[in-house]
């Protein structure tokens, strides 16, 4: 997970845009802006991302469809937003107020969707899992730290970065697959903690944080740190292409619950993955970290592919959650409407049509991600009229 900063000659650009992943709906086309949460998470996901793009290089710019705006201006439009989130107003009023002070843009939506903008909404979260920090009769899954023969290096032949190892003859050469490293234990001495079960150890792997109960009592959070560099392939279409499930079944609990029955086959399954992921602790244990560096917000904070679609502002998110009863038990789905904050990556979140929901820890969160594969809709708030940064814009697509 990284902060993916494409550059045009010397000016950096958040969002890179060469098929105009964006679309600029009509006023009568934009939805309610209307927010199902508390203003406080939203508050709080929003100043920790002005934080965020106060830290950005002073000349970095965003690609917004075919237009480009400046850092001060995006500055200028989280601030706006906050100054008037502030104001308290009725739902009504801060809805005028936001279509006055706002331009939004939409994502353009998957590839193979014959309605324009609409996305796949997907869910993750926060599991907690028992551990051990050494290895004994019921813990013997590793989670690894990076290990040292990681390497990030130019690859010869595409011209890209790509993650490998140096091999005994001294060759740079893709680092193992998840079914090498598991099956050879090759990175003996690089255990960070033992789980009790590989299907937990494979979930932590694709949420990419989480809290661990030692024995002692105590709770430890894990958080991302690097990867193999494999591509992620999914284990649910998997078993969808292999019928074993239907598409509209393959969701995490039933995924798990496939794999819990049929021991003699989680192997090959979990293996289909060859994307592994190491991981550190995390010493603020308040919250996971995204890759943009901040704490993520639970309800608040979303992954994207930052290659398509922007990092740099605010967004608002359509689409349904999940009503559970005392049991757990899923009764309903219910629309969902909030303001959201673009901090996450995801190895399976790519391109203009996805964006990955991040609904923190719990029992709750735990259901919602695990269900969550809804229909969506995701639009991107600049602040209007920026005249005074038009000079930028000159200056970037006037570059050959």
């Amino acid at each position: 997970m990284v902060i993916l900063l494409l550059c045009l000659w010397s000016w950096p650009i958040l969002g890179h845009t060469q098929k105009s992943p964006l679309l600029v709906p009509q006023q009568d086309q934009i939805p309610s802006l209307l927010d199902d949460m508390d203003s406080k998470s939203l508050i709080t996901a929003a100043r920790r991302h002005l934080c965020y793009l106060k830290t950005l290089p002073s000349n970095t710019a965003i690609h917004l469809g075919k237009d480009i705006y400046s850092k001060d201006w995006l500055l200028e439009s989280m601030e706006t937003f906050l100054a008037i989130l502030k104001q308290k107003q009725s739902p009504a009023e801060f809805d005028q107020a936001i279509r006055e002070n706002f331009t939004l843009y939409q994502a353009s939506g998957r590839n193979n969707n014959r309605k324009k903008g609409e996305m796949l909404i997907t869910g993750y979260y926060e599991p907690l899992l028992e551990g051990s920090l050494t290895k004994n009769s019921s813990f013997i899954h590793p989670l690894y730290t990076t290990p040292d023969s990681l390497l990030t290096y130019l690859d010869p032949a595409t011209k890209k970065k790509t993650t490998g190892y140096q091999n005994p003859k001294g060759e740079k050469v893709p680092f193992w697959t998840r079914a090498e490293i598991e099956d050879g234990k090759l990175l003996a001495g690089s255990e960070l903690v033992y789980l009790k079960d590989p299907v937990d150890a494979f979930v932590l792997h694709v949420q990419g944080s989480g809290k661990i109960r030692l024995s002692d009592g105590s709770l430890r959070a894990v958080q991302f740190a690097a990867t193999n560099g494999r591509e992620y392939k999914s284990i649910g279409k998997l078993l969808v292409d292999e019928e074993k499930m239907s598409r509209e079944e393959a969701t995490m609990p039933t995924i798990r619950q496939y794999l819990h029955q049929n021991p003699g086959e989680q192997k090959r399954i979990l293996h289909h993955n060859p994307r592994f992921v190491f991981f550190q602790w995390n010493k603020k244990k308040d919250s996971p970290i995204g890759s943009l560096g901040l704490p993520l917000t639970a309800g608040r904070s979303i992954a994207v592919d930052p290659g398509t679609l922007p990092t740099g502002v605010m967004a608002y998110l359509v689409s349904q959650k999940p009503v559970i009863d005392q049991g757990g038990q899923l009764l309903k789905w219910e629309a969902m409407q909030r303001f959201v904050l673009p901090q996450d990556t995801g190895a399976a979140i790519k391109g203009a049509g996805r964006a990955d929901l991040f609904w923190g820890n719990g029992y709750y969160a735990e259901i919602a991600a695990g269900n969550m594969k809804e229909q969506g809709q995701l639009y991107f708030l600049v602040k209007k009229n920026a005249k005074k940064h038009s000079s930028v814009a000159a200056q970037l697509t006037s570059l050959p």
